[in-house]
């Protein structure tokens, strides 16, 4: 069964799936600044546009386009940053 999740008053949905590779999301943001907290690690590929993100204990914004991966550690907060409608895939170890 699918489950669609909704952040952020609908700016940011994803659906969630879950499959021989674990459990994952595939979702979209529109263009805004985001706070998350993680309850796993997760393993975010970018599949269309560009995502800046500002991960725990760093002091500047890295950006991750079409094709990147970044990895965020369990039971922490970080920040994403879109200038335009972003996609991803994201996979939780």
């Amino acid at each position: 069964m699918l489950k669609v999740n909704e952040y952020f008053l609908g700016t940011v949905k994803s659906i969630a799936l879950q499959n021989a590779e674990g459990d994952a999301t595939v979702g979209v943001m529109e263009a805004g600044e985001y706070e998350f907290g993680t309850s796993a690690i997760e393993h975010m590929t970018i599949t269309s546009g560009v995502l800046h993100v500002m991960l725990p204990d760093e002091t500047e914004w890295s950006s991750f386009k079409k094709g990147e991966t970044f990895i965020v550690e369990k039971d922490v907060r970080f920040k994403v940053k879109a200038n335009e409608q972003v996609a991803y895939y994201c996979r939780y170890v």
